[in-house]
Protein backbone atom coordinates (compact mmCIF):
# COMPACT_ATOMS: atom_id res chain seq x y z
CA UNK A 1 0.00 0.00 0.00
CA UNK A 2 -0.92 6.73 -1.70
CA UNK A 3 -4.16 8.58 -1.38
CA UNK A 4 -5.60 11.62 -3.13
CA UNK A 5 -5.49 14.91 -1.24
CA UNK A 6 -8.51 17.14 -1.65
CA UNK A 7 -10.13 19.90 0.37
CA UNK A 8 -11.74 23.30 -0.04
CA UNK A 9 -10.75 26.59 1.60
CA UNK A 10 -13.98 26.46 3.57
CA UNK A 11 -13.13 23.01 4.92
CA UNK A 12 -9.61 24.07 5.91
CA UNK A 13 -11.09 27.13 7.68
CA UNK A 14 -13.60 24.94 9.52
CA UNK A 15 -10.89 22.49 10.61
CA UNK A 16 -8.65 25.31 11.87
CA UNK A 17 -11.45 26.93 13.91
CA UNK A 18 -12.46 23.58 15.38
CA UNK A 19 -8.98 22.75 16.52
CA UNK A 20 -8.24 26.18 17.94
CA UNK A 21 -10.99 25.35 20.44
CA UNK A 22 -9.88 21.75 20.75
CA UNK A 23 -6.35 22.81 21.61
CA UNK A 24 -7.64 24.89 24.52
CA UNK A 25 -9.66 21.96 25.84
CA UNK A 26 -6.87 19.43 25.37
CA UNK A 27 -3.49 21.21 25.58
CA UNK A 28 -0.36 19.12 25.29
CA UNK A 29 0.35 19.67 28.98
CA UNK A 30 -2.72 17.53 29.81
CA UNK A 31 -1.04 14.60 28.07
CA UNK A 32 -2.82 14.79 24.71
CA UNK A 33 -1.15 14.52 21.29
CA UNK A 34 -2.57 15.89 18.02
CA UNK A 35 -1.52 13.94 14.92
CA UNK A 36 -2.08 15.37 11.44
CA UNK A 37 -3.58 12.99 8.88
CA UNK A 38 -4.29 13.71 5.23
CA UNK A 39 -7.74 12.14 4.92
CA UNK A 40 -10.74 11.14 7.03
CA UNK A 41 -11.58 7.53 7.76
CA UNK A 42 -14.61 5.66 6.43
CA UNK A 43 -15.39 3.61 9.52
CA UNK A 44 -13.88 2.25 12.74
CA UNK A 45 -13.88 -1.48 12.09
CA UNK A 46 -10.76 -3.66 11.83
CA UNK A 47 -12.39 -5.77 9.13
CA UNK A 48 -12.23 -2.86 6.73
CA UNK A 49 -8.89 -1.16 7.46
CA UNK A 50 -8.37 -0.17 3.83
CA UNK A 51 -6.43 3.03 4.58
CA UNK A 52 -3.28 3.63 6.61
CA UNK A 53 -5.10 5.94 9.03
CA UNK A 54 -7.88 3.41 9.62
CA UNK A 55 -5.34 0.65 10.25
CA UNK A 56 -3.39 2.83 12.70
CA UNK A 57 -6.48 3.76 14.71
CA UNK A 58 -7.91 0.25 14.75
CA UNK A 59 -4.63 -1.21 16.00
CA UNK A 60 -4.83 1.13 19.00
CA UNK A 61 -8.45 0.27 19.75
CA UNK A 62 -8.36 -3.51 19.21
CA UNK A 63 -5.78 -5.98 20.51
CA UNK A 64 -4.10 -8.51 18.25
CA UNK A 65 -2.83 -11.84 19.54
CA UNK A 66 0.75 -10.65 19.03
CA UNK A 67 2.53 -7.46 18.02
CA UNK A 68 5.69 -6.87 16.02
CA UNK A 69 8.50 -4.43 16.70
CA UNK A 70 11.22 -3.24 14.36
CA UNK A 71 14.91 -3.73 15.04
CA UNK A 72 17.05 -1.07 13.36
CA UNK A 73 20.15 -3.10 14.21
CA UNK A 74 19.04 -6.22 12.34
CA UNK A 75 16.65 -4.64 9.86
CA UNK A 76 14.00 -7.19 10.84
CA UNK A 77 10.95 -7.78 13.01
CA UNK A 78 10.56 -9.41 16.41
CA UNK A 79 7.34 -10.86 17.82
CA UNK A 80 5.98 -9.86 21.23
CA UNK A 81 2.87 -10.87 23.14
CA UNK A 82 -0.43 -8.97 23.15
CA UNK A 83 -3.65 -10.90 23.83
CA UNK A 84 -1.64 -14.11 23.50
CA UNK A 85 0.35 -14.51 26.70
CA UNK A 86 2.41 -17.47 25.48
CA UNK A 87 2.65 -19.71 22.42
CA UNK A 88 4.24 -23.01 21.52
CA UNK A 89 4.83 -24.30 18.00
CA UNK A 90 4.69 -27.98 17.12
CA UNK A 91 8.09 -29.34 16.05
CA UNK A 92 7.00 -29.51 12.41
CA UNK A 93 5.14 -26.14 12.57
CA UNK A 94 1.89 -27.92 11.70
CA UNK A 95 0.15 -26.26 14.65
CA UNK A 96 0.57 -23.72 17.42
CA UNK A 97 -0.92 -23.59 20.91
CA UNK A 98 -1.58 -20.13 22.31
CA UNK A 99 -2.54 -19.17 25.84
CA UNK A 100 -4.42 -15.89 26.15
CA UNK A 101 -4.33 -13.36 28.98
CA UNK A 102 -7.08 -13.59 31.62
CA UNK A 103 -7.28 -9.82 32.30
CA UNK A 104 -8.72 -8.42 29.05
CA UNK A 105 -12.21 -6.97 28.87
CA UNK A 106 -14.19 -5.34 26.09
CA UNK A 107 -15.35 -1.77 26.65
CA UNK A 108 -18.91 -2.99 27.35
CA UNK A 109 -17.66 -5.15 30.23
CA UNK A 110 -17.66 -8.53 28.46
CA UNK A 111 -14.57 -10.68 28.93
CA UNK A 112 -12.23 -11.40 26.00
CA UNK A 113 -12.37 -15.11 25.07
CA UNK A 114 -11.19 -17.80 22.67
CA UNK A 115 -14.54 -17.49 20.89
CA UNK A 116 -13.59 -13.94 19.86
CA UNK A 117 -10.41 -15.27 18.24
CA UNK A 118 -12.13 -18.08 16.34
CA UNK A 119 -14.96 -15.81 15.23
CA UNK A 120 -12.46 -13.20 14.00
CA UNK A 121 -10.72 -15.71 11.72
CA UNK A 122 -14.15 -16.76 10.46
CA UNK A 123 -15.24 -13.19 9.63
CA UNK A 124 -11.96 -11.94 8.15
CA UNK A 125 -11.90 -14.87 5.70
CA UNK A 126 -15.61 -14.86 4.79
CA UNK A 127 -16.18 -13.84 1.13
CA UNK A 128 -19.53 -12.32 2.15
CA UNK A 129 -17.68 -9.84 4.36
CA UNK A 130 -14.86 -8.91 1.93
CA UNK A 131 -12.49 -7.78 4.67
CA UNK A 132 -9.14 -6.22 3.87
CA UNK A 133 -7.51 -9.57 4.73
CA UNK A 134 -9.74 -11.71 2.52
CA UNK A 135 -7.68 -14.18 0.51
CA UNK A 136 -4.63 -14.07 2.80
CA UNK A 137 -5.35 -17.17 4.91
CA UNK A 138 -3.49 -19.55 2.60
CA UNK A 139 -1.86 -21.52 5.45
CA UNK A 140 -5.19 -22.48 7.02
CA UNK A 141 -7.74 -25.16 6.28
CA UNK A 142 -10.31 -23.43 4.07
CA UNK A 143 -12.96 -24.05 1.43
CA UNK A 144 -12.75 -23.18 -2.28
CA UNK A 145 -13.61 -19.56 -1.50
CA UNK A 146 -10.71 -19.27 0.97
CA UNK A 147 -13.12 -19.21 3.92
CA UNK A 148 -11.32 -20.67 6.97
CA UNK A 149 -12.70 -24.05 8.07
CA UNK A 150 -13.24 -23.40 11.77
CA UNK A 151 -13.75 -27.04 12.78
CA UNK A 152 -10.48 -28.23 11.19
CA UNK A 153 -8.45 -25.22 12.23
CA UNK A 154 -9.28 -24.66 15.91
CA UNK A 155 -9.28 -26.87 19.01
CA UNK A 156 -10.10 -25.50 22.47
CA UNK A 157 -7.75 -27.11 25.00
CA UNK A 158 -8.98 -25.08 27.99
CA UNK A 159 -10.80 -21.75 28.52
CA UNK A 160 -7.50 -19.94 27.93
CA UNK A 161 -5.66 -22.30 25.55
CA UNK A 162 -6.32 -22.69 21.85
CA UNK A 163 -4.68 -24.96 19.30
CA UNK A 164 -4.51 -23.68 15.72
CA UNK A 165 -3.86 -26.24 12.96
CA UNK A 166 -2.29 -25.44 9.59
CA UNK A 167 -2.55 -27.31 6.31
CA UNK A 168 0.24 -29.76 5.41
CA UNK A 169 3.29 -28.35 3.58
CA UNK A 170 2.32 -24.78 4.47
CA UNK A 171 4.71 -22.25 5.95
CA UNK A 172 2.91 -20.46 8.80
CA UNK A 173 4.51 -17.79 10.98
CA UNK A 174 3.50 -15.40 13.75
CA UNK A 175 2.41 -12.93 11.10
CA UNK A 176 -0.59 -15.22 10.52
CA UNK A 177 -1.81 -14.15 13.97
CA UNK A 178 -1.08 -10.43 13.80
CA UNK A 179 -4.39 -8.70 13.12
CA UNK A 180 -6.98 -7.04 15.41
CA UNK A 181 -9.43 -9.40 17.10
CA UNK A 182 -13.11 -8.35 17.16
CA UNK A 183 -15.86 -9.01 19.78
CA UNK A 184 -18.02 -11.95 18.75
CA UNK A 185 -20.93 -11.01 21.03
CA UNK A 186 -21.28 -7.71 19.14
CA UNK A 187 -20.62 -8.72 15.54
CA UNK A 188 -22.65 -11.96 15.55
CA UNK A 189 -25.83 -9.90 15.93
CA UNK A 190 -25.25 -8.24 12.55
CA UNK A 191 -25.84 -9.92 9.19
CA UNK A 192 -22.44 -10.37 7.61
CA UNK A 193 -23.22 -8.70 4.32
CA UNK A 194 -24.35 -5.62 6.27
CA UNK A 195 -21.24 -5.27 8.44
CA UNK A 196 -19.62 -2.68 6.17
CA UNK A 197 -22.47 -0.21 6.83
CA UNK A 198 -23.44 -1.23 10.38
CA UNK A 199 -23.84 1.27 13.23
CA UNK A 200 -21.01 -0.49 15.11
CA UNK A 201 -18.60 1.16 12.65
CA UNK A 202 -19.28 4.51 14.32
CA UNK A 203 -19.54 3.47 17.98
CA UNK A 204 -17.17 0.51 18.41
CA UNK A 205 -16.79 -1.90 21.31
CA UNK A 206 -13.02 -2.16 21.87
CA UNK A 207 -10.35 -3.72 24.10
CA UNK A 208 -7.09 -2.00 23.16
CA UNK A 209 -4.78 0.41 25.02
CA UNK A 210 -7.10 3.21 23.85
CA UNK A 211 -10.88 3.53 23.78
CA UNK A 212 -13.07 5.42 21.34
CA UNK A 213 -14.22 8.89 22.44
CA UNK A 214 -15.64 10.71 19.40
CA UNK A 215 -15.44 11.16 15.65
CA UNK A 216 -16.28 14.51 14.05
CA UNK A 217 -16.48 13.83 10.33
CA UNK A 218 -13.83 15.65 8.26
CA UNK A 219 -12.43 17.17 11.44
CA UNK A 220 -11.02 14.68 13.93
CA UNK A 221 -11.06 11.23 15.47
CA UNK A 222 -10.39 11.26 19.21
CA UNK A 223 -9.39 8.20 21.23
CA UNK A 224 -8.63 8.14 24.95
CA UNK A 225 -6.48 6.01 27.23
CA UNK A 226 -8.16 2.78 28.30
CA UNK A 227 -7.41 2.71 32.03
CA UNK A 228 -8.78 -0.85 32.23
CA UNK A 229 -6.11 -2.14 29.84
CA UNK A 230 -3.05 -4.00 31.09
CA UNK A 231 -1.08 -1.63 28.83
CA UNK A 232 -2.40 1.50 30.57
CA UNK A 233 0.65 1.92 32.79
CA UNK A 234 3.19 2.04 29.97
CA UNK A 235 2.90 5.81 29.36
CA UNK A 236 1.02 8.93 30.32
CA UNK A 237 -0.49 10.00 27.01
CA UNK A 238 -4.21 10.36 27.78
CA UNK A 239 -5.61 11.21 24.34
CA UNK A 240 -4.65 10.79 20.71
CA UNK A 241 -6.37 13.28 18.39
CA UNK A 242 -6.18 12.50 14.69
CA UNK A 243 -6.77 15.82 12.96
CA UNK A 244 -7.88 15.67 9.35
CA UNK A 245 -6.03 18.22 7.19
CA UNK A 246 -6.08 17.20 3.50
CA UNK A 247 -3.89 20.02 2.16
CA UNK A 248 -0.14 19.70 2.76
CA UNK A 249 0.30 23.48 3.11
CA UNK A 250 -2.36 23.59 5.83
CA UNK A 251 -0.73 20.71 7.73
CA UNK A 252 2.63 22.46 7.61
CA UNK A 253 1.22 25.76 8.92
CA UNK A 254 -0.69 24.01 11.71
CA UNK A 255 2.44 22.10 12.69
CA UNK A 256 4.53 25.26 12.96
CA UNK A 257 1.73 27.06 14.83
CA UNK A 258 1.53 24.30 17.42
CA UNK A 259 -2.00 23.21 16.48
CA UNK A 260 -0.52 19.86 15.46
CA UNK A 261 2.06 17.96 17.49
CA UNK A 262 3.10 15.41 14.90
CA UNK A 263 3.14 15.25 11.09
CA UNK A 264 4.79 12.92 8.61
CA UNK A 265 5.52 12.71 4.87
CA UNK A 266 7.06 16.17 5.08
CA UNK A 267 9.03 17.66 2.21
CA UNK A 268 12.80 17.89 2.40
CA UNK A 269 12.74 21.61 1.58
CA UNK A 270 10.61 22.29 4.70
CA UNK A 271 12.93 20.63 7.22
CA UNK A 272 15.06 23.74 7.88
CA UNK A 273 12.08 25.98 8.62
CA UNK A 274 10.50 23.36 10.90
CA UNK A 275 13.71 22.98 12.88
CA UNK A 276 14.01 26.78 13.12
CA UNK A 277 10.88 26.93 15.29
CA UNK A 278 12.81 25.17 18.04
CA UNK A 279 9.68 23.20 18.95
CA UNK A 280 10.17 19.98 17.03
CA UNK A 281 12.38 16.96 16.63
CA UNK A 282 12.73 16.02 12.97
CA UNK A 283 13.65 12.45 12.07
CA UNK A 284 13.51 10.38 8.91
CA UNK A 285 12.66 6.75 8.36
CA UNK A 286 14.83 5.14 5.71
CA UNK A 287 13.53 3.51 2.58
CA UNK A 288 10.12 1.84 2.67
CA UNK A 289 8.75 3.68 -0.36
CA UNK A 290 10.34 4.00 -3.79
CA UNK A 291 9.59 5.68 -7.13
CA UNK A 292 10.08 3.80 -10.36
CA UNK A 293 9.58 4.08 -14.12
CA UNK A 294 7.38 1.26 -15.32
CA UNK A 295 7.93 -0.34 -18.73
CA UNK A 296 5.04 -2.45 -19.98
CA UNK A 297 6.81 -5.73 -20.75
CA UNK A 298 3.71 -7.01 -22.60
CA UNK A 299 1.56 -5.57 -25.38
CA UNK A 300 -1.30 -3.67 -23.65
CA UNK A 301 -3.77 -3.90 -26.54
CA UNK A 302 -3.46 -7.67 -26.92
CA UNK A 303 -3.69 -8.23 -23.17
CA UNK A 304 -6.76 -6.00 -22.94
CA UNK A 305 -8.58 -7.88 -25.70
CA UNK A 306 -8.03 -11.50 -24.68
CA UNK A 307 -5.54 -11.59 -21.76
CA UNK A 308 -2.99 -13.10 -24.16
CA UNK A 309 0.67 -12.41 -23.38
CA UNK A 310 2.62 -10.92 -26.29
CA UNK A 311 5.94 -9.15 -25.75
CA UNK A 312 5.86 -5.37 -26.04
CA UNK A 313 7.51 -4.21 -29.28
CA UNK A 314 9.48 -1.58 -27.39
CA UNK A 315 9.94 -2.80 -23.83
CA UNK A 316 9.84 -6.56 -24.31
CA UNK A 317 13.61 -6.44 -24.84
CA UNK A 318 15.99 -6.60 -21.87
CA UNK A 319 18.59 -4.50 -23.71
CA UNK A 320 16.06 -1.72 -24.39
CA UNK A 321 15.07 -1.62 -20.73
CA UNK A 322 18.70 -1.61 -19.61
CA UNK A 323 19.49 1.21 -22.06
CA UNK A 324 16.60 3.33 -20.85
CA UNK A 325 17.67 2.82 -17.24
CA UNK A 326 21.13 4.13 -18.16
CA UNK A 327 19.60 7.19 -19.87
CA UNK A 328 17.91 8.43 -16.67
CA UNK A 329 19.89 10.85 -14.51
CA UNK A 330 18.49 9.57 -11.23
CA UNK A 331 21.09 11.37 -9.12
CA UNK A 332 19.95 14.74 -10.45
CA UNK A 333 16.30 14.01 -9.57
CA UNK A 334 17.38 12.80 -6.13
CA UNK A 335 19.45 15.91 -5.49
CA UNK A 336 16.73 18.29 -6.69
CA UNK A 337 13.86 16.82 -4.68
CA UNK A 338 15.10 14.62 -1.86
CA UNK A 339 18.64 15.70 -1.01
CA UNK A 340 19.86 13.72 1.99
CA UNK A 341 16.41 12.20 2.52
CA UNK A 342 16.63 9.50 -0.13
CA UNK A 343 18.98 7.13 -1.91
CA UNK A 344 19.22 5.42 -5.29
CA UNK A 345 17.30 2.16 -5.64
CA UNK A 346 18.37 -1.11 -7.28
CA UNK A 347 15.35 -3.30 -6.62
CA UNK A 348 12.13 -3.60 -4.56
CA UNK A 349 14.13 -4.92 -1.59
CA UNK A 350 14.75 -1.95 0.65
CA UNK A 351 18.17 -1.31 2.23
CA UNK A 352 16.36 -1.30 5.58
CA UNK A 353 16.16 -5.11 5.25
CA UNK A 354 19.87 -5.28 5.98
CA UNK A 355 20.25 -9.05 5.74
CA UNK A 356 18.09 -9.52 2.64
CA UNK A 357 19.37 -6.76 0.34
CA UNK A 358 22.13 -7.59 -2.15
CA UNK A 359 24.86 -5.10 -1.22
CA UNK A 360 27.02 -6.19 -4.16
CA UNK A 361 24.73 -4.55 -6.72
CA UNK A 362 25.61 -1.03 -7.74
CA UNK A 363 23.06 1.49 -9.11
CA UNK A 364 22.79 1.58 -12.90
CA UNK A 365 25.06 4.43 -14.07
CA UNK A 366 23.91 7.46 -16.06
CA UNK A 367 25.72 6.52 -19.28
CA UNK A 368 24.28 7.74 -22.58
CA UNK A 369 27.04 6.20 -24.71
CA UNK A 370 26.49 2.75 -23.18
CA UNK A 371 22.75 3.22 -23.67
CA UNK A 372 23.25 3.98 -27.38
CA UNK A 373 25.43 0.90 -27.74
CA UNK A 374 22.83 -1.39 -26.16
CA UNK A 375 20.09 -0.06 -28.43
CA UNK A 376 22.30 -0.56 -31.49
CA UNK A 377 23.05 -4.13 -30.40
CA UNK A 378 19.30 -4.72 -30.20
CA UNK A 379 18.84 -3.56 -33.81
CA UNK A 380 17.56 -0.02 -33.33
CA UNK A 381 18.70 2.42 -36.07
CA UNK A 382 17.80 5.93 -37.22
CA UNK A 383 17.36 4.94 -40.84
CA UNK A 384 15.33 7.98 -41.92
CA UNK A 385 17.55 10.45 -40.01
CA UNK A 386 14.65 12.04 -38.09
CA UNK A 387 16.40 11.67 -34.73
CA UNK A 388 14.22 8.75 -33.55
CA UNK A 389 15.43 5.14 -33.63
CA UNK A 390 13.37 2.49 -35.38
CA UNK A 391 13.30 -1.28 -35.76
CA UNK A 392 11.17 -3.36 -38.13
CA UNK A 393 9.14 -0.27 -38.98
CA UNK A 394 8.43 0.62 -35.33
CA UNK A 395 9.64 3.92 -33.90
CA UNK A 396 11.12 4.00 -30.41
CA UNK A 397 8.42 6.46 -29.38
CA UNK A 398 5.75 6.14 -26.70
CA UNK A 399 3.59 7.87 -24.07
CA UNK A 400 4.88 8.26 -20.49
CA UNK A 401 2.01 8.65 -18.00
CA UNK A 402 2.30 10.48 -14.68
CA UNK A 403 -0.18 11.40 -11.96
CA UNK A 404 -0.86 15.14 -12.20
CA UNK A 405 -0.50 15.70 -8.42
CA UNK A 406 3.12 14.50 -8.19
CA UNK A 407 5.59 17.35 -8.94
CA UNK A 408 8.65 15.17 -8.32
CA UNK A 409 7.53 12.64 -10.91
CA UNK A 410 6.61 15.33 -13.42
CA UNK A 411 10.10 16.81 -12.98
CA UNK A 412 11.61 13.35 -13.53
CA UNK A 413 9.53 12.88 -16.70
CA UNK A 414 10.74 16.16 -18.20
CA UNK A 415 14.36 15.41 -17.33
CA UNK A 416 14.02 11.98 -18.95
CA UNK A 417 12.53 13.51 -22.09
CA UNK A 418 15.61 15.70 -22.56
CA UNK A 419 18.16 12.91 -22.05
CA UNK A 420 16.21 10.32 -24.06
CA UNK A 421 16.32 12.57 -27.13
CA UNK A 422 20.10 12.33 -27.01
CA UNK A 423 19.93 8.55 -27.59
CA UNK A 424 17.18 8.65 -30.24
CA UNK A 425 14.17 7.95 -28.02
CA UNK A 426 11.08 10.17 -27.86
CA UNK A 427 7.94 10.21 -25.76
CA UNK A 428 4.98 12.40 -24.86
CA UNK A 429 4.19 13.13 -21.21
CA UNK A 430 0.59 12.38 -20.24
CA UNK A 431 -0.63 13.82 -16.92
CA UNK A 432 -3.65 12.06 -15.43
CA UNK A 433 -5.88 12.65 -12.41
CA UNK A 434 -5.01 10.10 -9.72
CA UNK A 435 -8.17 8.02 -10.09
CA UNK A 436 -7.76 7.69 -13.86
CA UNK A 437 -4.05 6.91 -13.41
CA UNK A 438 -4.75 4.06 -10.97
CA UNK A 439 -7.50 2.66 -13.20
CA UNK A 440 -5.18 2.44 -16.23
CA UNK A 441 -2.40 1.03 -14.07
CA UNK A 442 -4.65 -1.78 -12.83
CA UNK A 443 -5.72 -2.58 -16.40
CA UNK A 444 -2.07 -2.68 -17.56
CA UNK A 445 -2.97 -0.30 -20.38
CA UNK A 446 0.02 2.07 -20.09
CA UNK A 447 3.02 2.11 -22.43
CA UNK A 448 5.23 3.49 -19.68
CA UNK A 449 4.59 5.36 -16.43
CA UNK A 450 6.14 6.76 -13.27
CA UNK A 451 4.66 5.66 -9.96
CA UNK A 452 5.59 4.80 -6.39
CA UNK A 453 5.27 1.73 -4.21
CA UNK A 454 5.46 1.15 -0.45
CA UNK A 455 6.98 -2.24 0.30
CA UNK A 456 5.14 -4.58 2.67
CA UNK A 457 6.66 -5.63 5.98
CA UNK A 458 7.67 -8.45 6.08
CA UNK A 459 9.03 -8.62 2.54
CA UNK A 460 6.42 -9.87 0.03
CA UNK A 461 7.88 -10.03 -3.49
CA UNK A 462 5.46 -12.47 -5.07
CA UNK A 463 2.57 -10.02 -5.02
CA UNK A 464 4.28 -7.79 -7.60
CA UNK A 465 6.73 -9.95 -9.57
CA UNK A 466 5.25 -13.43 -10.08
CA UNK A 467 4.51 -14.48 -13.68
CA UNK A 468 0.89 -15.55 -13.11
CA UNK A 469 -0.88 -12.26 -13.84
CA UNK A 470 -4.23 -13.62 -12.70
CA UNK A 471 -2.94 -14.43 -9.22
CA UNK A 472 -0.69 -11.38 -8.90
CA UNK A 473 -2.62 -8.34 -10.18
CA UNK A 474 0.00 -6.01 -8.68
CA UNK A 475 2.45 -7.13 -11.37
CA UNK A 476 1.60 -3.98 -13.32
CA UNK A 477 4.45 -4.29 -15.83
CA UNK A 478 3.58 -7.88 -16.81
CA UNK A 479 7.04 -9.17 -15.83
CA UNK A 480 7.59 -12.89 -16.41
CA UNK A 481 10.69 -14.92 -15.60
CA UNK A 482 10.56 -18.66 -14.78
CA UNK A 483 13.78 -18.60 -12.76
CA UNK A 484 12.47 -15.72 -10.70
CA UNK A 485 9.22 -17.64 -10.15
CA UNK A 486 11.14 -20.65 -8.78
CA UNK A 487 12.91 -18.42 -6.29
CA UNK A 488 9.67 -16.71 -5.23
CA UNK A 489 8.01 -20.10 -4.70
CA UNK A 490 10.98 -21.23 -2.62
CA UNK A 491 10.88 -18.06 -0.50
CA UNK A 492 7.21 -18.73 0.23
CA UNK A 493 7.92 -22.32 1.33
CA UNK A 494 10.99 -21.87 3.50
CA UNK A 495 10.87 -21.06 7.21
CA UNK A 496 14.61 -20.43 7.52
CA UNK A 497 15.38 -16.72 7.76
CA UNK A 498 18.93 -17.19 6.50
CA UNK A 499 17.72 -19.15 3.47
CA UNK A 500 15.05 -16.54 2.72
CA UNK A 501 17.66 -13.78 2.80
CA UNK A 502 19.91 -15.74 0.42
CA UNK A 503 17.00 -16.33 -1.97
CA UNK A 504 16.05 -12.64 -1.83
CA UNK A 505 19.55 -11.71 -2.96
CA UNK A 506 19.35 -14.19 -5.85
CA UNK A 507 15.98 -12.79 -6.90
CA UNK A 508 17.30 -9.25 -6.66
CA UNK A 509 20.15 -10.12 -9.00
CA UNK A 510 17.73 -11.49 -11.62
CA UNK A 511 15.57 -8.39 -11.42
CA UNK A 512 18.65 -6.16 -11.62
CA UNK A 513 19.67 -7.80 -14.90
CA UNK A 514 16.14 -7.86 -16.39
CA UNK A 515 15.19 -4.26 -15.44
CA UNK A 516 11.44 -4.90 -15.86
CA UNK A 517 11.10 -1.40 -14.43
CA UNK A 518 13.70 1.25 -13.64
CA UNK A 519 14.00 1.59 -9.88
CA UNK A 520 14.67 5.27 -9.16
CA UNK A 521 15.16 6.06 -5.46
CA UNK A 522 14.07 5.19 -1.95
CA UNK A 523 12.18 8.02 -0.27
CA UNK A 524 12.57 8.75 3.41
CA UNK A 525 9.49 9.43 5.49
CA UNK A 526 10.31 12.75 7.18
CA UNK A 527 8.56 13.11 10.53
CA UNK A 528 8.37 16.09 12.88
CA UNK A 529 7.06 15.76 16.42
CA UNK A 530 6.78 18.16 19.34
CA UNK A 531 9.83 17.97 21.59
CA UNK A 532 7.53 17.55 24.60
CA UNK A 533 6.74 14.01 23.39
CA UNK A 534 9.16 11.43 24.79
CA UNK A 535 9.73 7.70 24.27
CA UNK A 536 8.46 7.87 20.70
CA UNK A 537 9.89 5.26 18.34
CA UNK A 538 9.68 6.38 14.71
CA UNK A 539 10.36 3.29 12.59
CA UNK A 540 9.25 1.63 9.34
CA UNK A 541 6.19 0.11 11.02
CA UNK A 542 4.68 3.54 11.58
CA UNK A 543 4.94 6.79 13.46
CA UNK A 544 2.31 6.10 16.13
CA UNK A 545 3.22 2.44 16.54
CA UNK A 546 2.92 1.62 20.29
CA UNK A 547 2.11 5.25 21.12
CA UNK A 548 0.58 4.22 24.46
CA UNK A 549 4.18 4.18 25.71
CA UNK A 550 4.66 7.90 25.01
CA UNK A 551 5.32 10.34 27.84
CA UNK A 552 4.41 14.01 27.51
CA UNK A 553 5.58 16.92 29.66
Amino acid sequence: MQYALRASLLLVFTITVFFTGCKKADPLTTHSAVVAVSSDIERINPLFSFSVTEANINELLFLSLVKHTWSNKDGDLTTESMAAKTWQWANDSSSIVIEIRDDIKWSDGQKFSLDDIIYSFDLYSDPAVQSYLYGTFKNFYADKENHVDVKKTFEKISPLKLKINFIPKSNPSMFCLDFPIIPKHVFEKIERKNLVNADINFNPVTDGPFAFEKWDKNQAVVIKKNHESYLAGDGNVEKMIFKIAPEYAARLIQLKNGEVDLAEDLKAEDVTSIKATGKFNVVSVKGREYDYVGWNNIDPQTFSKNKKIVLNKLFGSVKVRQALSMAINRSEILKEYLGEFGQLANSPISPMFKNAVNANLKPYPFDLEKAKKLLAEDGWRDNDKDGILEKNGTKLKFILSVSSNKPRRIFAANLMKNTFKQIGVDFEIEQLELGAFIDKLNRKSFDAWIAGWAVPIPVDLKISWYSDLEKTPMNFCGYQNKNADKILDEIEKTSSTDKKNKLCKEFENILYQDQPVTFLYWIDNIVAYNNKIHDIDVNPLGVIHHCWKWHIN
